[in-house]
């Protein structure tokens, strides 16, 4: 892993990856995954703007939002772009996990919620549902 990012902007690359909320222990791991792909944070925004991409292997969605700074810095931004001739949209939001002081080799993440705005697929990835999702910190944007 890179240098930690800049904590006032988050700008830089984060790996993302989200998960159904299913509470049977029972379902494998792998079947609850909803999606995986790499946040980028610009880092040229004002102070609490967050815009940047969300994207992986054949789709890509613009994002745009807001940083809290507060305790802990809260994030809540919408994804939006067009895949394979459709809209998509969703919506996130997320909180920065604080460094634990006795932790070792902490590498920063964002926790939170995502919803999909927009039906999309050909109706068969329906808007409403929502999942949970993590971002862990890749490094500083090239």
């Amino acid at each position: 892993m890179s240098q930690t990012p800049d904590i006032g902007s988050l700008a830089g690359k984060w790996t993302y990856r989200s998960f159904v909320n299913n509470g049977d222990l029972s379902v494998d791991f792998d079947k609850l995954e909803f999606g995986r792909g790499t946040i980028a944070i610009h880092q040229d925004t004002p102070m609490g703007v967050l815009r940047g991409t969300i994207g992986g292997p054949g789709w890509s969605l613009n994002l745009n939002g807001s940083i809290n700074y507060g305790d802990p810095y809260s994030l809540r931004f919408q994804g939006t772009g067009v895949v394979d001739d459709e809209p998509w949209a969703y919506d996130y939001t997320g909180y920065v996990i604080k460094p634990w002081p006795n932790g070792v080799k902490q590498v920063p993440a964002i926790v939170g919620s995502v919803v999909r705005t927009v039906t999309h697929s050909q109706g068969k990835a329906l808007a409403g549902v929502v999942c949970s999702f993590i971002a862990v910190w890749q490094g500083p944007s090239s």
